[in-house]
C-alpha cells in the first residue's frame, strides 16, 4: 500500500477533486434562491452535483488504480456502447433548450455525448497506437478511424448539439495529430471537418442559433434577447472587481443571468471571488492540463502518451470554449466549465478523465523510481567490483611485476 502511495501524482490526484468541491460550493451559491423560487430546497441541484461526485469519486479511484492497458483490449466495446448510446438518445431522448441530448433515468438525466469524447479519446489513442509503422500511409493508417468518429459527429450534429461535437473535433484533431500523422493529410482533414460542421451547422440554422453569434458579438445591439446573457456576464464580471463581493453575495445570480449553476457559473465567480477568483480557477485547471501533458511526455508507451494528450486536450479545450463565451470571445454553444459546472454526466467523465491520467502518471513515475533504482544498483556493483581486495590484490600484483 505504501508502495502503491507512492506513485501517485499528488498534482492530479487533488486538484481535480479541491477544484470539484469548490464547484459544489459555488453551485448551491449560484442556484440557492431559483432553486428555493422553483419550490426547491435551496440546496436541490447542489445536493444532485454531490451526488453525482460521490460516484464520480469512485470511479476516479477506481480508474487511479486500474491499469490503462486494459483498455485497448475492450475499444470494439467501448464504440459499440457509445454508439448506442447516441441512436437511444435519437429515439428515446428527452429535449431540453432545443437539444435531445439527455437520457432519463428516473430522477436523473445523462448525456451519453459526454462520454463520447472520453470514449473516442480512448478509441483514437489505441488506434493510432498501434498504425505507428504506417501511419504514413493515409488509406491504411489514417482513414479507417475517421470512418467511426465521423458516425460519432454525426449522430451528436443530429441532436442536435453543435458544441459538443466541435468540442469532439477539436479533440480528435489533437489526438491525431499528435500520432505523428503528415501535416498535408491533417489539413486536408481538418478542412474536411470544418466543411462537415458548417454544413451540419447551416442545415440546423434557426433565429435562436443566429442570435447567439451575434449575441457574442453585438451583444448590446439586442440587449433583451441575444445578448443579455452576455451582458449580465459583463456585469457580473465588472461588479466583482479584483477580491468580489463575497461568496453567496452576487446580484446577478438573483434571476439576472439565466441557469447561472451551469454554463455561466465562471461569472458568478468573478462577482463574488473576484478576478483573484477566476485567476485561481484558471490556474488550477491550467494546472491539471499542463500536468497531462508532462505526462505524455514522460510516458514511453504510445498509447499512454496519446491518452494522456486527448484527455488534457478535452479539459483545456472545453475550458477555453465555455471561458470564450462568458466574455463574449467565442458564440454562447452550452459547454460547462470542467469540474465547476452543474451537470452529473460532465462531472464523472471529467473525474474519470483525471483518474485514467493518474494511472498513467503513476506508471510513468513507477518506471522513473526503476530505472532510477537501475542505475544506482549498476553503479554500486562496478563499485564494490572495483573495491574487491582480491581484484585490488591481483591488480597491484601486475603492476609490481610491470
Amino acid at each position: 500500500m505504501k508502495q502503491t502511495w507512492k506513485t501517485f501524482d499528488f498534482t492530479l490526484l487533488f486538484t481535480p477533486l479541491i477544484l470539484s468541491l469548490f464547484g459544489i460550493a459555488m453551485i448551491y451559491s449560484a442556484s440557492m434562491v431559483s432553486s428555493v423560487i422553483a419550490g426547491n430546497p435551496a440546496y436541490h441541484l447542489m445536493s444532485r452535483q454531490l451526488l453525482w461526485f460521490g460516484i464520480g469519486l469512485v470511479a476516479f479511484v477506481f480508474t487511479s488504480l486500474f491499469n490503462y492497458h486494459f483498455y485497448q483490449k475492450i475499444i470494439k466495446f467501448i464504440i459499440v456502447i457509445l454508439i448506442i448510446l447516441l441512436f437511444s438518445v435519437l429515439f428515446f431522448g428527452s429535449t431540453l433548450n432545443n437539444s435531445t441530448s439527455w437520457i432519463l433515468i428516473g430522477p436523473f438525466s445523462v448525456q451519453p455525448s459526454e462520454f463520447v469524447k472520453l470514449g473516442l479519446i480512448i478509441y483514437l489513442a489505441a488506434i493510432y497506437s498501434k498504425k505507428q509503422g504506417y501511419i504514413d500511409d493515409f488509406l491504411k493508417g489514417v482513414l479507417p478511424p475517421l470512418i467511426i468518429t465521423g458516425l460519432l459527429l454525426a449522430l451528436i450534429i443530429r441532436q442536435p448539439d453543435i458544441g459538443t461535437a466541435a468540442i469532439i473535433f477539436l479533440i480528435a484533431s489533437s489526438v491525431i495529430l499528435s500520432s505523428g500523422i503528415k501535416w498535408k493529410h491533417l489539413s486536408v482533414l481538418i478542412i474536411i471537418g470544418v466543411i462537415v460542421l458548417v454544413v451540419g451547422g447551416m442545415q440546423m440554422i434557426t433565429d435562436e442559433r443566429i442570435s447567439r453569434f451575434t449575441g457574442a458579438y453585438e451583444p448590446f445591439s439586442d440587449p433583451d434577447d441575444g445578448g443579455y446573457q452576455l451582458i449580465q456576464s459583463y456585469i457580473a464580471m465588472g461588479t466583482g472587481g479584483i477580491t468580489g463581493e463575497g461568496i453567496g453575495q452576487g446580484i446577478q445570480k438573483l434571476g439576472y443571468l439565466t441557469q447561472p449553476e451551469s454554463d455561466f457559473i465562471m461569472a458568478v465567480i468573478a462577482e463574488e471571488l473576484g478576478f483573484i477568483g477566476v485567476l485561481l480557477v484558471i490556474g488550477a485547471i491550467a494546472l491539471i492540463v499542463l500536468r497531462g501533458l508532462y505526462i505524455s511526455r514522460k510516458c514511453k508507451n504510445n498509447f499512454g502518451s496519446l491518452l494522456a494528450i486527448g484527455i488534457s486536450s478535452m479539459i483545456g479545450i472545453q475550458a477555453m470554449i465555455n471561458l470564450g463565451a462568458i466574455s463574449g470571445l467565442l458564440p454562447i454553444t452550452g459547454v460547462p466549465l470542467p469540474f465547476i459546472s452543474y451537470g452529473g454526466s460532465s462531472l464523472m467523465v471529467m473525474l474519470i478523465g483525471t483518474g485514467i491520467l493518474n494511472n498513467i502518471a503513476r506508471h510513468v513515475k513507477h518506471e522513473m523510481i526503476y530505472d532510477e533504482s537501475y542505475e544506482v544498483d549498476v553503479k554500486e556493483e562496478e563499485r564494490n567490483v572495483n573495491n574487491h581486495p582480491v581484484r585490488n590484490f591481483n591488480r597491484q600484483k601486475r603492476s609490481t611485476r610491470g
